[in-house]
Parts: C-alpha cells; sequence; structure tokens
C-alpha cells in the first residue's frame, strides 16, 4: 500500500450535462425508453446498480406535481431492508411514465431486458447496468464515455448535488451513504475550488 497506494480510479461522471447529452442522442424505440428513463432515474435517487434493477412498479408513486417518489427496498448500507423513500424529479418522471407506457408495464419490475422486437422480458440483470449507460455515452460521443460505469450516474448527482450548493451531510443522505469517505472523494475537485487557496485567489 505505502509503495503502490491505495486511492482507487474513478468511474467517469455523468454529470447533467453528460446527461443532457446522452438523453439528446437517444431516439424513440421502445429501448431508449427505457434507457432514457433508467439514465434518469438513476441519477435522481443516485442509485447504485442492484437498487434500480430491484426497482418494482409498487415501489414507484407518482405526485400530482409531476414527480414522483420510490421506496428503494434494500441497498448495501441498508442490509436489514428498512428501505428508504427518494425523490425522482420532474424530467425523470416524465421519462419513467413514457417508459411504463410504452412497454406497458403495470406490476412487477421497473425495469426489464427486451427482445430484438422490442418486447418485454424478465427483470434487466445489474450487469446490464454499466453496459447500457456505456452505449449510450458512446453514441452521444461522450468523453471518456470507455470509463463509464454503473456507479457514473450516482457519481455525477454527488457532483452536481455539491456544485448546487449542498453540504456533504446532505449528500450523504441523499445517496445512502454510511459514511463520508466516498462522496467527499467524488466532490473533491469542486470542493478544492472552494478552498482556501481559491478564497485567496479570489476564485470563489
Amino acid at each position: 500500500a505505502r509503495s503502490k497506494g491505495t486511492r482507487q480510479r474513478q468511474a467517469a461522471a455523468i454529470t447533467r450535462q453528460v446527461a443532457d447529452k446522452m438523453i439528446d442522442a437517444t431516439g424513440t424505440r421502445p429501448i431508449d425508453c427505457r434507457d432514457r428513463a433508467l439514465l434518469l432515474v438513476m441519477r435522481d435517487l443516485l442509485a447504485r446498480r442492484s437498487e434500480i434493477v430491484a426497482l418494482d412498479v409498487a415501489d414507484i408513486t407518482i405526485n400530482d406535481d409531476g414527480t414522483a417518489t420510490a421506496l428503494i427496498r434494500r441497498g448495501k448500507t441498508d442490509q436489514t431492508g428498512q428501505g428508504a423513500v427518494r425523490l425522482i424529479g420532474p424530467g425523470a418522471t416524465a421519462a419513467l411514465k413514457a417508459w411504463l407506457a410504452v412497454a406497458k408495464i403495470e406490476a412487477g419490475p421497473v425495469f426489464a431486458s427486451l427482445t430484438r422486437g422490442g418486447a418485454v422480458r424478465d427483470r434487466l440483470p445489474a450487469g446490464d447496468v454499466a453496459r447500457i449507460l456505456k452505449r449510450m455515452a458512446t453514441r452521444a460521443k461522450v468523453e471518456h464515455a470507455a470509463d463509464i460505469s454503473g456507479h457514473s450516474a450516482r457519481v455525477g448527482m454527488a457532483q452536481d448535488l455539491t456544485a448546487h450548493g449542498c453540504e456533504l451531510a446532505a449528500v450523504m443522505q441523499a445517496g445512502r451513504w454510511a459514511t463520508p469517505a466516498m462522496p467527499a472523494r467524488y466532490a473533491e475537485h469542486l470542493q478544492a475550488r472552494r478552498g482556501a487557496v481559491a478564497v485567496f485567489y479570489g476564485l470563489r
């Protein structure tokens, strides 16, 4: 550890700017509707791969103001399954409703794998999430598309929340982190621009 270091390589972030670019390059086929909803809902929920594919229709509540809430029944830091309810914003909610309507999904898994003809199959495997995001990023010619992973939406939203002025504790709560280490690292470049040296140079 002393000779090689312990710093892990971070997944490329899907920030709002990157997500918008990926959405703009997405078509109108059923698979495109699914992928668009998957990306946007993942960002709003700061969801891990296992959490996003575990969502069922019964876990989603559509609100009158155009938003939705999702019950994340179990996560990496919630092994006892107490669950956590988190907000899905208007844009992601609209994309989610469009996907469910196109796929005619009324119960069961929210995100499903599809046949080549666009027919719904089984629950989307967690291992497919990274491939979907990477494919969307490659199509949109996103820089560092090769480094997109199943964590990229989570990393990007954590950075966006920090850039918007959210404190570390709020970001931890949104992403269901038990310790501050990972969200702090995700936002370390943004935090550096708010530090003492940034103040010295009048960059804040």
